[in-house]
């Protein structure tokens, strides 16, 4: 039999592993419950109070929208300023307000009030000049026509006086006939416009309102309006002029009282004057007049004095005065030829004259689109004119005031229906074509 092999001892080498291993702490491990750690994203259950300037209760606010009027609400005009408000006001509930009473419809707008129905826009534009700046039309060359009786009876005069002179009467005749050119001389015309119709230059304020107005009217005529000069006269009635060959004069009342659409529409009537001649015709032929009215005036003087002279020696010096003055005057007739006869119907050719030419001035400004504004100014004319023909009858005991026949030829400006007929051309719409 085979012995078996010996059973050497078991020595423990490191490979060899223990039934039930040791436990040894090591870093790797981990507890079975991780231990809890606070982190930045962590809140606590009840979070700290810090002062703050919020309340600490939060503001309640209501269930249900405020209620809001159902009216529109009125937004102030333009010309009202608007109050600032404070974003940051707590809502208001609106408060019942009482409604404001309507402005009452009679209530017109003022002058100066751009929403006025006659202010017009002033703004300055691009001017087109025309051509012709002037031209002499009918009535003026009728206007010099008419003057010629009375520029010969001054010749007449001036070559009397002028007898006093010798030799130098022809020169003093001469001077005379060259004295019409400073009707157009600017210092001459300023003279004019101070002595005989005092007028004044405006103040700066003044001119600030005036000069845009005329600049539109220029502007619409094709006129330079660097060529005329602007006057004011302290009235306060509505009136205004064009005289010489380069004043326009405009009242206080109208520069102050007229919406612009207005005032532009009185002064484009004295440019339409100044257009057609009219205003330089009529200071000519007054000028070249002039000698012959002195010398009427004096002749009125001399014989109302010897008219009262001669009563004090009865009926006899009367009777001498009267055909001493008769023979006079049939010597002048029959020497000139009958033609200061002419004279005595001058005044009412003159007036009618006078009368064609306004309504030539009133289609100039209607022709620039001032109708409207021109019947307007013609209305309050007309009004002032009725009030003053009031006034005449409560003087005269309630017996209404008639115009004389005579008088009304007399009248160098046609009356109120007669010019309002004139603009209903104008006044009409256009129709479409």
């Amino acid at each position: 039999m085979t012995q078996p092999p010996p059973e050497y001892p078991q020595y423990p080498t490191q490979a060899a592993q223990p039934q039930v291993p040791p436990q040894y702490p090591t870093q790797a491990a981990q507890p079975q419950v991780p231990p809890q750690y606070p982190t930045q994203a962590a809140q606590p259950q009840v979070p700290p109070q810090y002062p703050q300037q919020y309340p600490q209760q939060p503001p309640t606010y209501p269930q249900q929208p405020p209620a809001y009027p159902q009216a529109a609400p009125s937004y102030p005009q333009a010309s009202a300023p608007v109050p600032p408000q404070n974003p940051y006001a707590p809502p208001q509930a609106p408060s019942a307000q009482p409604a404001q009473p309507a402005p009452p419809a009679a209530a017109a707008p003022s002058a100066a009030d751009p929403a006025h129905p006659h202010h017009i826009s002033t703004d300055a534009r691009r001017v087109h000049i025309s051509n012709h700046q002037r031209r002499t039309d009918a009535t003026a060359v009728g206007n010099l026509l008419l003057y010629l009786p009375n520029f010969l009876c001054s010749l007449c005069v001036v070559g009397l006086v002028s007898a006093f002179f010798g030799d130098l009467a022809f020169v003093v005749i001469l001077l005379w006939l060259a004295s019409g050119a400073l009707v157009f001389h600017r210092p001459t015309e300023s003279a004019l416009a101070r002595r005989l119709l005092h007028l004044r230059y405006p103040t700066p304020q003044e001119r600030a309102k005036i000069e845009p107005v005329w600049r539109e009217v220029t502007a619409r005529a094709g006129v330079e309006g660097r060529n005329y000069e602007l006057w004011v006269e302290d009235s306060d009635g509505l009136n205004a002029v064009a005289a010489a060959g380069h004043i326009v004069g405009v009242t206080r009342f109208a520069m102050n009282q007229l919406p612009n659409g207005e005032l532009a529409a009185v002064m484009a009537h004295e440019l339409g004057h100044h257009v057609g001649g009219h205003a330089w015709s009529g200071l000519l032929g007054y000028w070249y007049a002039l000698p012959g009215r002195v010398a009427w005036r004096v002749l009125r003087v001399l014989s109302t004095v010897a008219f009262h002279v001669s009563r004090a020696f009865g009926c006899f010096g009367v009777v001498f005065v009267v055909l001493l003055i008769g023979g006079i005057a049939v010597t002048t007739i029959s020497t000139l030829y009958g033609l200061p006869l002419l004279i005595l119907g001058v005044p009412y050719a003159l007036a009618a004259v006078g009368r064609r030419a306004e309504l030539r001035a009133d289609e100039h400004a209607a022709a620039l689109g001032f109708a409207p504004m021109l019947a307007a100014v013609l209305g309050k004319l007309h009004h002032e004119e009725q009030q003053a023909q009031a006034a005449l009858t409560a003087q005269n005991g309630g017996v209404p005031v008639q115009e004389s026949a005579l008088s009304k030829l007399l009248s160098s400006h046609p009356d109120y229906h007669t010019r309002l007929h004139h603009l209903q051309a104008y006044l009409q719409p256009q129709r479409p074509y």
